[in-house]
């Protein structure tokens, strides 16, 4: 640390702020910023509610003012800290933030940056408590320990991650812009190949292409500790269309046995969610052991349905607003299997299919290299950002 610095808590460089109760001006209105106001994204008050003083949840007690910075404490680790803008100078937030006004000898933006360090944000990790919920206190919070320079070196640091991460957020945008343009990429080929496929073959029911369609056990299947695994919604990936082996419980085998063959994935399969986040088709690749969910559709294909074909044409939007549009429900949108059976997809030659799948799969090689690429870069600038903040705070920048 450099000569001059000083190392103390935060709850000894924060001035006191105010509770308030709009209960007690029940016709008043106020803005009210809730603890899902704050983007962890862009590390702004992103929405508020507008509301009367009679209609204030619980939670609405701490004033804002201009400048101030705000800290969820509920699941903390997830960064939801902004400053407060003018425009909600006066205005209430939720219990659910620790508020922060620095005395005059802690710059502001200092103090919001200082927030982001790994020192503090390791400190949250190691404090937090709750299973559903996990959350620290704003004792805790308090009780960190934050270095400082002179409130001119302050600012002095602060100009330079101002510019730095401005530099870096432009960067990561084209990043993400260019990830997005990959994903697209190979969207647009299939898009252009299934239009192809409607023009040039026959439309039949997705029925038609199959041996069988159905769905996984409606039984609640018994839990072991050892045994094979049990597949829900929540183990598809749905950006690499595939299973997530590594938090799946387990079944006995006296339970898969019992099942029926078609309750049994087998290479060359392709399920199909159609509950929650429907319409996500995963290739069943290798000969596995596992069973599945009511919650996830099974499609057998026929013999001369090359299955590879079937798991990129479940892909496509022409399949998936389908499936969109048959789906009911509220809480949860549902794919029946009736729906399912009778999406309307075209039927091609096998040669087709091939070349097809042959085409399909270079481009997507492709778009996958690219999409590395540019995560590899954004993860890169996150690497950047984290060292930036490390420097600054201990004094190297």
């Amino acid at each position: 640390m450099k000569a001059g610095w000083k190392t103390r808590s935060l709850g000894e460089l924060l001035l006191k702020t105010e509770t308030v109760n709009p209960l007690s001006a029940p016709d008043d209105d106020f803005s009210y910023i809730d603890v899902s106001s704050v983007s962890n994204e862009t590390y702004e008050i992103e929405e508020t509610q507008r509301l009367k003083g009679k209609d204030a949840p619980s939670r609405a007690r701490r004033l804002v003012k201009a400048g101030d910075v705000i800290f969820a404490t509920i699941r903390p680790t997830l960064q939801r800290i902004a400053r407060v803008p003018a425009s909600l100078d006066g205005q209430v937030c939720s219990t659910g933030y620790f508020v922060m006004r620095p005395c005059p000898e802690l710059d502001a933006q200092y103090l919001f940056y200082s927030l982001f360090t790994e020192q503090f944000m390791s400190g949250m990790e190691s404090l937090q408590k709750g299973a559903s919920y996990p959350a620290v206190t704003d004792a805790e919070v308090r009780s960190q320990q934050i270095s400082y320079p002179s409130l001119q070196e302050q600012r002095r640091i602060v100009t330079l991650l101002d510019e730095a991460f401005a530099d870096i957020a432009i960067a990561k945008a084209n990043a993400e812009k260019n990830l997005q343009n990959a994903r697209e990429l190979f969207n647009s080929h299939l898009d252009a190949i299934v239009v192809h496929a409607q023009e040039n073959g026959e439309i039949v029911a997705l029925s038609e292409l199959a041996t069988d369609i159905t769905d996984g056990d409606h039984m609640p299947p018994p839990k072991v500790e050892h045994g094979l695994p049990f597949i829900t919604i929540g183990n598809i990936d749905k950006q690499t269309r595939s299973i997530d082996f590594a938090d799946t419980f387990k079944v006995p085998r006296e339970y898969f046995d019992g099942l029926k063959a078609n309750k049994k994935p087998m290479r060359g399969d392709v399920l199909y969610t159609v509950t929650g986040s429907f319409g996500i088709p995963v290739l069943v690749e290798d000969d596995a052991e596992f069973c599945f969910q009511r919650h996830i559709g099974l499609i057998r294909p026929k013999a001369d349905v090359d299955s590879t074909w079937l798991h990129y044409l479940l892909q496509s939007p022409q399949v998936f607003n389908q499936a969109a549009d048959g789906a009911t429900g509220t809480a949860q949108k549902t794919v029946s299997l009736k729906v399912l059976r009778n999406l309307q997809v075209p039927r091609i030659f096998p040669k087709d299919q091939l070349a097809h799948v042959e085409t399909l799969r270079s481009v997507e090689a492709e778009c996958r290299r690219l999409e590395s690429i540019y995560r590899q870069k954004l993860t890169a600038l996150d690497d950047l950002k984290k060292s930036l903040l490390h420097q600054a705070f201990s004094g190297q920048l």
